[in-house]
């Protein structure tokens, strides 16, 4: 009986290792133009890249301005005046703003779903001079 039970166990460890493993990873931001908390002039293209795969009708992005300075109490502006395009096999989008972003401090605002379908957001933060 020994041996049934040393056999059983072989075949339960090598079942486990022949199926297919379900991935754990979620969807971030591994680069970005501007990348965060970067002090930059002026900016047309705001780029965000993901470490997989995005389905874009899951995606929404925002720009926020959050501060102006010389304005104490500055309310959150939404920046609307961009497009959104997608490269590098939906792993980079790209918001091209019609008119360069002024000084200020702004956040990149975002929720995306990858291929696991669970929906992760995040924000990129960085300076206009």
């Amino acid at each position: 009986m020994h041996f049934r039970s040393i056999m059983a166990a072989i075949a339960i460890s090598l079942t486990t290792l022949a199926m297919p493993t379900v991935a754990t990873a979620h969807t971030r931001v591994v680069a970005s133009t501007p990348a965060q908390g970067a002090t930059v002039a002026r900016p047309r293209v705001v780029t965000l890249t993901f470490n997989e795969a995005l389905l874009p009708p899951t995606t929404a992005t925002s720009i926020v301005m959050t501060a102006m300075p010389g304005m104490a109490n500055h309310t959150p502006t939404a920046i609307r005046n961009f497009t959104t395009a997608w490269s590098n096999g939906n792993k980079t989008v790209s918001l091209t703003l019609r008119q360069p972003l002024r000084a200020g401090s702004y956040e990149v605002r975002w929720q995306a779903a990858g291929a696991d379908g669970h929906r992760m957001n995040g924000t990129v933060s960085f300076t206009v001079s």
